[in-house]
Protein backbone atom coordinates (compact mmCIF):
# COMPACT_ATOMS: atom_id res chain seq x y z
CA UNK A 1 0.00 0.00 0.00
CA UNK A 2 1.37 3.52 -0.96
CA UNK A 3 1.79 5.90 2.03
CA UNK A 4 -0.41 8.70 1.95
CA UNK A 5 1.32 12.05 0.47
CA UNK A 6 0.74 13.82 3.95
CA UNK A 7 2.22 10.54 5.76
CA UNK A 8 5.50 11.23 3.85
CA UNK A 9 5.75 14.63 4.76
CA UNK A 10 5.46 14.02 8.21
CA UNK A 11 8.13 11.32 8.10
CA UNK A 12 10.28 13.89 6.07
CA UNK A 13 9.89 16.43 9.30
CA UNK A 14 9.64 13.63 12.04
CA UNK A 15 12.28 15.96 13.76
CA UNK A 16 9.58 18.52 14.61
CA UNK A 17 7.55 15.87 16.64
CA UNK A 18 10.84 14.84 18.16
CA UNK A 19 8.23 14.49 21.76
CA UNK A 20 6.07 11.97 19.89
CA UNK A 21 6.52 8.54 19.98
CA UNK A 22 7.44 6.80 16.60
CA UNK A 23 4.07 5.24 16.53
CA UNK A 24 2.04 7.86 17.31
CA UNK A 25 3.66 10.83 14.59
CA UNK A 26 0.75 9.03 12.23
CA UNK A 27 -1.80 10.33 14.35
CA UNK A 28 -0.34 13.94 14.87
CA UNK A 29 -3.60 16.34 14.20
CA UNK A 30 -3.67 18.48 11.39
CA UNK A 31 -3.64 21.54 13.84
CA UNK A 32 -0.29 20.30 15.64
CA UNK A 33 1.16 19.57 12.31
CA UNK A 34 0.07 23.20 10.90
CA UNK A 35 1.69 25.02 14.53
CA UNK A 36 5.14 23.50 14.33
CA UNK A 37 5.28 23.79 10.23
CA UNK A 38 3.90 27.51 10.37
CA UNK A 39 6.56 28.25 13.53
CA UNK A 40 9.33 26.54 12.34
CA UNK A 41 9.82 25.54 9.06
CA UNK A 42 11.17 27.52 6.09
CA UNK A 43 8.96 29.01 3.55
CA UNK A 44 9.48 25.92 1.11
CA UNK A 45 8.43 23.71 3.45
CA UNK A 46 4.94 25.54 4.42
CA UNK A 47 4.42 25.46 0.41
CA UNK A 48 5.16 21.64 0.63
CA UNK A 49 2.33 21.61 2.95
CA UNK A 50 -0.39 23.59 1.53
CA UNK A 51 0.44 21.67 -1.77
CA UNK A 52 -0.37 18.36 -0.04
CA UNK A 53 -3.56 19.98 1.82
CA UNK A 54 -4.68 22.69 -0.85
CA UNK A 55 -5.29 26.09 0.30
CA UNK A 56 -9.10 25.41 1.31
CA UNK A 57 -8.05 22.68 3.76
CA UNK A 58 -4.54 24.90 4.70
CA UNK A 59 -7.45 28.08 5.54
CA UNK A 60 -9.77 25.76 7.81
CA UNK A 61 -7.21 24.22 9.34
CA UNK A 62 -5.47 27.27 10.23
CA UNK A 63 -8.67 29.39 10.99
CA UNK A 64 -10.19 26.67 13.21
CA UNK A 65 -7.31 27.48 15.44
CA UNK A 66 -8.05 30.84 16.79
CA UNK A 67 -8.82 31.75 19.85
CA UNK A 68 -6.70 30.21 22.94
CA UNK A 69 -5.02 27.51 20.29
CA UNK A 70 -3.70 30.47 18.19
CA UNK A 71 -1.47 32.08 21.13
CA UNK A 72 0.85 28.83 19.67
CA UNK A 73 2.00 31.10 17.00
CA UNK A 74 4.35 33.89 17.26
CA UNK A 75 2.29 36.77 17.08
CA UNK A 76 3.74 38.04 13.62
CA UNK A 77 3.77 34.71 12.15
CA UNK A 78 -0.23 34.54 13.31
CA UNK A 79 -0.56 37.88 11.82
CA UNK A 80 1.06 37.31 8.57
CA UNK A 81 -1.28 33.90 7.68
CA UNK A 82 -4.28 35.66 8.62
CA UNK A 83 -3.76 38.14 5.94
CA UNK A 84 -2.38 35.57 3.45
CA UNK A 85 -5.53 33.70 3.65
CA UNK A 86 -7.88 36.75 3.65
CA UNK A 87 -5.56 37.35 0.28
CA UNK A 88 -5.25 34.15 -1.66
CA UNK A 89 -8.14 31.24 -0.14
Amino acid sequence: MTPKPIDVFIEKHKHLFWYTPEDKKAGISDEMLMENVINYCDLNTIKELFAIWGLQKSKRVFEGMKGRKAQNFYPEIYHFFSEYFKRVA
